[in-house]
């Protein structure tokens, strides 16, 4: 059995691989995600993440599509107390941004959508310049208080305002930021290191990084000459031209070689072994994709191959 993680100051305990929701009710059908969710279950997992705004994009939908999915996965299996639940609000149409009120109307849809009474960990989505870190905080605080949200966090905010936000907390006793969600992955590194991460280092917060395999570009899949039928295969078959791209890749290669695991595992392993990650997030369209991803509970690098994956990806 894997050992689950602390998830920064909270007292919320999680799987080393928490599971992107992006996918629910997009990609994956309803069918097909109940399948990815149970064998993550089954695995060991406790670890979901949604947002409000998933998937407003796609054609027909008009986003929450995904916290649906995953309220009704829940309630089928009638195991909500086993499962952290992460949800983020400020980036679904008629929802955006981080006011008060908006906050507060978002968290009671993203509830209902839920069927359940309490978010575990609720995520301000893209940090909103135009409202003061002490509305933003307050708002949150008091959906703790309520007893409808269990911890807070952060994605898509600068060191400057997370910093303004934490001192705020800490200034006033109100809910304080317990994680961080940044991109972060082999090919984008300067997305969080840095700055951001010491900040996050400085405040005890857990980073739970997104893009975490590059939409689909670590799993080494995207070859020169290759054709990926995928939603984000645009995005990923960029990073093939990219000098870092091939020497990544490359690195992946040998390290996946020598160890016997799937070039996926590999760089799930190189995140989950940096400064603050708890638990990096991929998601899996269907359960062919999964034990590739669940393997980094279980793939512990040594210093020389973090060490050439580290050299190879500066």
């Amino acid at each position: 059995m894997t050992s689950l993680r602390n998830l920064g100051p909270s007292g919320l305990q999680v799987f080393p691989l928490c599971l992107g929701g992006n996918v629910f009710g997009w990609t994956a059908d309803e069918d097909r995600s109940f399948a990815v969710l149970d064998a993550y279950a089954a695995a060991g997992g406790n670890f979901v993440d949604t947002a409000d705004s998933y998937s407003h994009w796609a054609p027909g939908n008009e986003g929450g599509e995904s916290e649906t999915v995953i309220g009704k996965w829940l309630a089928a299996r009638g195991n909500r107390s086993d499962i952290v639940v992460a949800t983020k609000v400020g980036a679904l149409p008629g929802y955006k941004g981080l006011s008060a009120p908006t906050i507060k109307a978002a968290a009671e849809e993203s509830l209902r959508r839920l069927g359940t009474d309490r978010i575990d960990l609720y995520y301000t989505h893209f940090d909103d310049e135009t409202v003061p870190v002490e509305e933003i905080i307050t708002a949150l605080d008091q959906l703790v208080k309520e007893g409808k949200v269990r911890e807070i966090a952060a994605s898509n905010i600068s060191p400057e305002r997370l910093r303004a936000s934490l001192e705020f907390s800490d200034r006033e006793g109100l809910a304080r930021y317990v994680a961080l969600q940044p991109h972060y992955n082999l090919v984008s590194r300067d997305t969080y290191e840095g700055e951001l991460q010491k900040t996050a280092a400085h405040a005890g917060l857990a980073a739970v990084p997104y893009f975490a395999l590059a939409s689909g570009f670590l799993t080494g899949k995207y070859r020169p000459g290759t054709v990926v039928e995928s939603a984000r295969a645009g995005k990923a078959a960029g990073y093939l031209e990219s000098e870092r791209g091939q020497r990544v890749l490359a690195a992946l290669d040998t390290v996946a070689r020598e160890r016997d695991a799937e070039i996926a595992t590999v760089a799930l392993a190189w995140l989950a072994s940096r400064p603050t990650v708890a638990a990096p997030i991929a998601s899996a369209r269907t359960v062919e994709q999964l034990p590739a991803l669940l393997a980094v509970a279980d793939l512990r690098l040594t210093d020389q191959e973090l060490a050439t994956l580290t050299e190879a990806s500066a």
